[in-house]
């Protein structure tokens, strides 16, 4: 008898791998969903750099690593297009000085470039480590999980797991492309470039890690560029 009630409570209560199954979308989206979350509390609740990036790499590692299992398959391609992009994102500037000061680029909303680094922060290594390593690390993979992993499919299909990573269809192409744009700002011009650039990438090489890979590459020659040229206004 005792026997028979423990089988029904087996039978009726699910396995705890069940119990804890996340949403679908969970590991594309949450990550970027916290990044928002820190952005929207900035102006009344500012995280200092270290615990930003401690968060965010928690959170990829414990929701999103089930998605990550591969490697980029054309790693030499994807660093020199990271590059190229770097140079695309400084070029209108470095021939036109005054271009972020034209009204496309400078107005109540998309705002203005200008730089939100402090004196102190601009010479603090510990501060610069983790802007570094938060932009290098933790943006790339919570943007591309998001745009190009999650968006990009779900777009095409609710049931976005069904699409394969790197489907081309315009209108997702197009919508992912701008919403990317409207990020960045001020840069929404370069920015809408780069969502077409990483966009074709991954349709190009269906590897969620090669877009990845280019865009650190992208945020790491800026990070060097900001530091090293003491272009601040890059670091919105």
């Amino acid at each position: 008898m005792e026997r028979e009630r423990q089988d029904q409570r087996l039978h009726r209560r699910p396995p705890r791998a069940a119990r804890l199954k996340q949403p679908a979308f969970a590991p594309y989206v949450l990550p970027f969903g916290v990044f928002l979350l820190f952005l929207a509390i900035r102006p009344i609740l500012p995280v200092p750099q270290w615990a930003r990036f401690a968060i965010e790499l928690a959170v990829i590692l414990a929701i999103s690593r089930s998605v990550l299992d591969k490697a980029p398959s054309r790693p030499f391609f994807s660093i020199l297009l990271g590059i190229a992009d770097f140079l695309l994102w400084v070029a209108p500037e470095h021939f036109y000085p005054a271009w972020r000061s034209l009204p496309p680029f400078h107005n109540s909303v998309v705002g203005a470039a200008t730089a939100t680094t402090t004196e102190a922060e601009k010479h603090g290594i510990f501060f610069l480590a983790f802007r570094v390593l938060m932009s290098v690390v933790a943006i790339p993979i919570l943007e591309e999980l998001f745009w190009r992993g999650f968006l990009m499919r779900w777009l095409i299909n609710r049931d976005f797991r069904s699409i394969p990573l790197g489907t081309w269809n315009i209108e997702a192409f197009l919508i992912v492309a701008i919403l990317f744009a409207t990020e960045h700002g001020p840069y929404w011009d370069v920015g809408l470039l780069t969502g077409f650039i990483y966009n074709a990438w991954m349709i190009r090489t269906r590897n969620l890690w090669d877009c990845i890979l280019a865009h650190a590459t992208t945020n790491a020659c800026l990070a060097a560029f900001v530091i090293g040229g003491g272009h601040w206004q890059y670091w919105l």
